[in-house]
């Protein structure tokens, strides 16, 4: 006989984890007991040495599909003669909390038939078990226990109860269990009269009201969507204006995979996604004539489109009754957070005709997941439902606690505890009041879930950003790290990198050193080495939002006033003369006019230069279109020169002398910006690092990856974390850490 104590760490609360144990321990005849802590598991347990072994090894390999175990510590103690196996109460007396938060997560096959099958849960709405159903969004503090979630107010019934506490059932201690009985109650409601509508199936009318060309607001996992018939042309158009949106793509939810076939193209990657547990919008490429009708106004000018299966039993209810697809967008307002209760609604959103609420409250908000496949490996363009709090282990503890606050665009907070880096989900733009009071309530929820206070806060050198602003009023060490470097240091952080690589951080706008405007740097370790001509924004930010400027900049680096107002362009013809004048003396002068080394302008300039694109209404609207455009049989490039260290493309030149077109432009642009990094590759002879938003294009990305693998150079760009501005947090704290 031998007994031993485990503690256990990882993502082993709410996740079947204590009953998978139990039933081992039944099935090998061990003793003991199991219960949940503010760090984990703690787990006694003691038998025949040969059940033990078996019992270690079933820990290792036959987790339940939420599960994840990161660290155990074991040791052997006394023997008790225990005559059973218990799980017992939670210890809530640790002092510190580490345990890991389970991410939301989409409704199991096993849940999915107890909706459609006669029962307790027979066309619940929010039926869920450990393996599936809100975790993140509902809970309150560790350890996740449904006291301490939203779910505390909801008495369990008889039948749920027995469930509840019974370790062979696969509901056991599923927090937010609940069925017809006992849990959270749905209502809709008209928005215009604030008064509630009743009917006798919900779902139908919900359905019927969105067959009828309505917009409504439904509640979803962690905050409201709004939704509408993809293929209602007039509904869609009043939306877009409604949301201020004239051409930002929306995405499509569908009741299945073969609603999903009908309208993109879908390769086994992506198929894996769609169909995974986290089901995140997925971004595919949009087939030519699909058999579905959609309005050609939900991503327009585009070759693809986001989409992503019904996640919740609410939303396969409501599925059984249509037949198209819906438009489903984040119920906000633009740069604001996801909305989660039905006064914001009334509030904010008057456009919506119809509201579908249930009573159970949205404790931390959370967004919809946004991925894409690149190179067969999936790409994450915003870490939310599903994928986030995302935990990343550190080869070594730390410390010193550590909070990385991030950029002020695509925000996410990174905390470093232990030998863990935690990063939380989405937060997205901070420079408005709403936005950044959630990014706040976002940064109070894990202070309250870890009992977490920074003793260094790490912020990018950008002194406007919200974020420094923040840090630099906060009572605790502050270290700050340039943006570019931090891009870089997120993708190390992702792979457990330490070593000094050739690093491509190509993104919009960020601060860089003197008075230039970074966004096209290429580092050797931690020193830039090389960068791009600068580009001046006439206008300052003026000219993020306005292509046509950067072009005229550009024309005005080779060209003189009166050369550039004969040019049959369109954007100078998007200018009057006077206006040319004006920002020629802007552009002499240095008048409002920064200097950038960005890549994401350089996009801006050759989509406006080949007169596809003069002021744009979403951000990276020019990388889409300029992607959209890509000629697949293109080898041509630009000329361009490397004198000392600084890259510059001849664009303009060859324009000059050469009929524009549209195609023949922007594929030069790719294919030159991917042979600029496999060239300089060759010259440092160091593997590569691609991070920084502009590596979000696609084919730029796979165009550049299909050149490094010819050339044996092997390359790393992140997958499970964000590539763009969503990752700046976690490279700060990963930098801080390697550091130190």
């Amino acid at each position: 006989m031998i007994r031993k104590n485990y503690r256990i760490k990882g993502i082993v609360q709410g996740v079947g984890f204590r009953p998978f144990v139990y039933k081992m321990a039944y099935e090998l005849d061990l003793k003991g007991f199991i219960k949940n802590s503010s760090e984990g598991v703690i787990l006694e347990i003691e038998g025949k040495a040969d059940n033990l072994t078996a019992f270690e090894k079933a820990l290792m390999t036959q987790l339940p599909p939420l599960a994840r175990i990161d660290t155990i510590i074991s040791k052997e103690i006394q023997i008790l003669q225990s005559r059973n196996f218990e799980i017992l109460q939670s210890d809530d007396n640790v002092m510190t909390k580490t345990a890991l938060i389970s991410p939301d997560i989409a409704i199991c096959q096993e849940c999915l038939a107890d909706v459609k099958n006669e029962g307790r849960h027979h066309n619940y709405f929010a039926t869920n078990c450990t393996n599936c159903g809100p975790r993140y969004s509902i809970i309150n503090t560790l350890p996740y226990d449904r006291i301490n979630t939203s779910m505390a107010k909801f008495v369990l019934c008889e039948s749920c109860a027995q469930e509840y506490t019974n370790p062979l059932k696969r509901r056991y201690h599923a927090q937010p269990i609940s069925c017809n009985s006992c849990g959270p109650e749905l209502s809709l409601w008209d928005n215009q009269t604030q008064k509630q509508i009743q009917t006798q199936d919900i779902y139908k009318s919900v359905a019927n009201l969105i067959q009828k060309g309505e917009i409504l607001a439904i509640k979803g996992i962690g905050g409201f969507h709004i939704v509408c018939d993809a293929s209602n042309d007039a509904t869609i158009t009043k939306l877009r204006q409604f949301k201020n949106r004239p051409a930002k793509p929306f995405a499509l939810m569908c009741k299945d995979l073969t609603q999903i076939q009908s309208i993109a193209h879908v390769e086994a990657k992506e198929l894996e996604l769609l169909i995974s547990k986290e089901a995140p919008i997925v971004i595919l490429k949009k087939k030519a004539n699909a058999s579905v009708i959609l309005s050609q106004n939900i991503a327009p000018n585009i070759n693809k489109i986001g989409c992503f299966l019904a996640y919740t039993s609410l939303h396969h209810l409501v599925f059984e009754h249509l037949q198209n697809p819906i438009v489903a967008t984040s119920a906000n307002l633009e740069s604001e957070p996801i909305i989660t209760n039905k006064e914001m609604i009334e509030a904010k959103l008057p456009f919506v005709a119809f509201i579908l609420d249930f009573d159970r409250e949205i404790v931390n908000a959370v967004d919809d997941s946004l991925v894409q496949v690149v190179d067969a490996n999936m790409q994450t363009l915003r870490l939310a439902r599903g994928y986030a709090p995302k935990v990343i282990q550190l080869p070594f503890g730390a410390e010193k606690k550590i909070l990385a606050v991030g950029a002020n665009a695509k925000n996410a907070l990174a905390f470093v505890m232990d030998n863990n880096i935690i990063l939380s989900p989405h937060i997205g733009n901070v420079d408005s009041l709403e936005s950044f009071g959630f990014f706040e309530r976002t940064l109070d929820s894990f202070k309250g879930f870890y009992d977490f206070e920074p003793d260094i806060i790490v912020h990018d050198k950008h002194p406007e950003y919200q974020t420094t602003k923040w840090a630099k009023k906060q009572n605790a060490a502050l270290l700050q790290v340039g943006h570019h470097l931090a891009h870089i240091y997120a993708c190390k952080a992702e792979f457990g990198l330490s070593e000094d690589y050739l690093g491509f951080s190509f993104d919009g706008i960020g601060y860089g050193d003197g008075e230039t405007l970074w966004g096209g740097e290429i580092f050797v370790g931690d020193k830039r080495k090389y960068t791009f001509k600068t580009i001046k924004l006439l206008g300052g930010e003026k000219a993020i939002k306005e292509p046509r400027r950067v072009a005229l900049s550009m024309l005005f680096e080779t060209l003189r006033l009166e050369e550039v107002l004969v040019l049959s362009l369109e954007c100078v013809a998007a200018f009057s003369t006077d206006e040319i004048k004006i920002l020629y003396q802007s552009y002499s002068k240095n008048l409002n006019a920064p200097k950038t080394s960005s890549i994401g302008r350089l996009f801006d300039g050759i989509i406006s230069l080949s007169g596809v694109l003069q002021n744009s209404s979403y951000e990276g609207e020019s990388g889409l279109l300029c992607e959209s455009l890509y000629d697949t049989n293109s080898t041509k490039c630009f000329a361009y020169t490397l004198q000392e260290g600084v890259l510059d493309i001849k664009i303009v030149p060859y324009i000059l002398q050469n009929a524009v077109d549209k195609h023949e432009l922007n594929s030069m642009l790719i294919n030159t910006l991917a042979q600029i990094v496999v060239d300089i590759a060759i010259i440092e002879k160091r593997e590569v690092i691609l991070s920084g938003g502009v590596f979000q294009n696609k084919t730029l990305l796979e165009l550049i990856a299909k050149k490094l693998k010819s050339q044996n150079i092997r390359y790393y760009a992140q997958q499970s974390t964000p590539i763009n501005d969503g990752g700046i947090a976690l490279g700060q704290a990963y930098y801080c850490k390697m550091s130190r």
